[in-house]
């Protein structure tokens, strides 16, 4: 299934070289984990708490393409340079739930976009890397499949922040938007099931 994810390796050969700087320079994996989730939590509560000001939610794309990089990065230190821990591996896929929720459920403020539309969104997409998760249990690995996973979400809502920034997106294409996100995000619940199964067997 065709998924942004896709695009990682080529993403990554792009990043080595700050990856060894950073590396040289004493940066651990998990405090890139830490910091690129604790700046997403705070740039989600700073959209909550100005939401009227619009213009604001041209930070999301921004955010959304640099905590991309250091998903990345935080990866290829844990690989590249032996700092894979059973931490790391909590701190990885919590940082990033928690991330994504910070960073969505601020739309949920905007004038005319369904809240419960946005709650709905965010939980799906919960429900979605945690089956991704659950591939190790069910005999299978770690699932990305997509077609709405992480990097396709983040470029998703960098579209609806930027759309709302420039005044783009009124609330019914904000909604709209919402909702493919939703289906997309439900379909890639079910196909990470379907191919953790096949996996498996």
């Amino acid at each position: 299934m065709l998924s942004i994810y896709q695009l990682k390796p080529r993403f990554q050969s792009l990043l080595r070289p700050t990856v060894q700087r950073l590396h040289a320079r004493g940066v651990t994996a998990n405090q890139v984990t830490l910091g690129a989730g604790v700046v997403s939590v705070l740039l989600g509560l700073l959209l909550a708490w100005l939401s009227h000001i619009t213009w604001l939610f041209i930070l999301v794309p921004v955010w959304m393409l640099l905590r991309m990089a250091l998903n990345a990065i935080d990866g290829m230190l844990a690989r590249e340079f032996d700092q894979q821990t059973r931490l790391g591996a909590y701190l990885n896929e919590l940082c990033d739930v928690i991330a994504d929720a910070a960073l969505s459920l601020p739309f949920a403020l905007l004038a005319g976009v369904s809240p419960a539309l946005v709650v709905i969104v965010v939980l799906s997409a919960t429900f979605s890397e945690y089956a991704g998760v659950m591939g190790p249990l069910a005999g299978a690995s770690r699932r990305y499949d997509g077609p709405m996973g992480k990097s396709d979400r983040a470029f998703a809502f960098g579209v609806l922040g930027a759309g709302i920034a420039f005044g783009i997106f009124d609330a019914t294409w904000s909604n709209g938007l919402l909702l493919v996100i939703l289906v997309l995000s439900l379909y890639t619940l079910y196909n990470r099931v379907r191919q953790g199964l096949a996996e498996a067997r």
